[in-house]
């Protein structure tokens, strides 16, 4: 049974060998190509235009954040299946996370979908907009040693400092 570290250090290189050029076999060390579903991989990486998309992880206790972000135009988000497309390039990050996480340590990894997806989109200018969106997966075979994050609010955790704090001076 792997350790909660191995299994985050898993991820973590899963994540990392999904760099800018990774869809290209002629840009990268093993001359494999690594295809996310990213919209930049779409096209040449000198000729055509650059897309700007890509994502990220963190980790919460036992919790997965997938992050996605991307420039996009506000004729695309103003389409009716945009919230769609978003749900489905966070989908094929988990899955290339998944392929990736058994390439390199011969484990499978098991994300569990925890609760809705959600986006954000912001206007940039009259033609562009940045979206973000994340959504959260629960890690499978992480053990009893990683605290769940979630039970306890982040006000009651700050009442609880402040109110320890306070009691320090309580005692002289």
């Amino acid at each position: 049974m792997a350790t909660v570290y191995d299994i985050i250090k898993g991820i973590n290189q899963a994540a990392a060998n999904a760099y800018d050029g990774a869809h290209d076999s002629a840009l990268t060390a093993d001359g494999e190509e690594k295809k996310v579903g990213l919209r930049r991989e779409d096209g040449h990486f000198i000729n055509d235009r650059r897309v700007m998309d890509g994502f990220g992880v963190s980790f919460h206790g036992p919790i997965l954040r997938v992050k996605y972000q991307a420039e996009t135009r506000i004729k695309e988000v103003q389409d009716s299946g945009f919230e769609g497309d978003i749900e489905s390039k966070l989908a094929d990050i988990v899955k290339f996370l998944k392929k990736e996480y058994k390439t390199i340590t011969g484990d499978t990894l098991t994300l569990t979908k925890e609760g809705e997806h959600h986006i954000l989109v912001q206007r940039i200018s009259n033609y562009r907009t940045d979206c973000q969106a994340h959504c959260d997966y629960r890690i499978g075979g992480l053990g009893h040693d990683v605290e769940d994050v979630s039970g306890e609010s982040e006000k009651d955790r700050l009442d609880k400092s402040v109110r320890a704090w306070l009691a320090l001076g309580k005692g002289g």
